[in-house]
């Protein structure tokens, strides 16, 4: 069965899609710990990030550096965050986080309740960024 990321990228379930190329896919996390809070994941679903081949693995972190780089110019913070814990849904994803201080990366946190509306225009501005790099 298909993880919800597959069924995101199939366009099955929607999602505040930031970016896409034919090998990843970028979109925001719905918990968010701050507003920009994004996932990258490959279009190919494998369970653990490190079970990536090589050039999977150098392709993925290369995007979402991309990806981060359209989130810093969109979102108030002092950095980006980076994050792999891979336990929650079973497809390879990184979580790219706005931040000003290491406790924003505190993921027991509670998370933000932001409107549809709210993430729609986060999305549409971090996109605009990504596709103007």
């Amino acid at each position: 069965m298909a993880t919800i990321f597959s069924r995101i990228i199939a366009g099955e379930i929607p999602s505040y899609k930031i970016a896409e190329d034919d090998r990843h896919y970028a979109f925001l996390d719905i918990n968010p710990l701050s507003e920009g809070h994004t996932l990258v994941v490959p279009k190919r679903e494998v369970d653990y990030i490190f079970d990536l081949s090589d050039d999977e693995y150098a392709a993925l972190q290369l995007f979402a550096k991309r990806v981060a780089a359209a989130i810093e110019k969109t979102m108030p913070c002092k950095r980006i965050g980076v994050a792999v814990i891979g336990l929650e849904v079973p497809h390879a994803h990184i979580h790219l986080v706005p931040i000003n201080s290491e406790a924003d990366m505190d993921f027991r946190r509670e998370k933000l309740k932001l409107s549809p509306e709210r993430m729609g225009e986060i999305a549409a501005s971090i996109a605009e960024n990504f596709n103007n790099a």
